[in-house]
């Protein structure tokens, strides 16, 4: 009798591993999913003009490209800044070469990606034109 209890008791534990790994593998695929889904849909596209006042690579682990276009200003209002990410290493090698130039920069803006590993803003540099 002890025998049968021990028998059942390994295949509770059994079962147990099965579901805790099935549930841990499911977890994983809808994140890896959402991310997906995040760094693929667009929320919205458009073009900002203005100079590029800073680009650096930055982070901790996940290295990305960040950047700063200083928009010009209505006369009389106070300059505004738009901070965008680069993921393209040519884009970012192409507006290195433009610090301190005007550009215009086309953006995607991708909402809810879940880490800073893609990127520390929601607006992706796509492609950028020199004016």
């Amino acid at each position: 009798m002890f025998g049968k209890i021990q028998a059942r008791a390994q295949s509770v534990r059994a079962n147990y591993r099965k579901w805790l790994l099935a549930a841990a593998a499911l977890l994983a695929a809808g994140a890896a999913g959402y991310t997906w889904l995040t760094l693929s849909w667009s929320f919205s596209d458009g073009d900002r003009a203005g100079h590029l006042q800073k680009l650096s690579k930055k982070g901790w682990l996940c290295k990305t490209w960040e950047g700063e276009l200083l928009l010009n200003p209505v006369p009389g209002s106070a300059p505004e800044k738009f901070y965008f990410t680069v993921p393209d290493e040519g884009v970012a090698q192409e507006l290195n070469r433009q610090i301190g130039k005007r550009i215009t920069i086309q953006y995607t803006q991708h909402k809810g990606v879940p880490s800073s590993c893609f990127g520390d803003t929601p607006y992706f540099a796509r492609a950028i034109r020199k004016e």
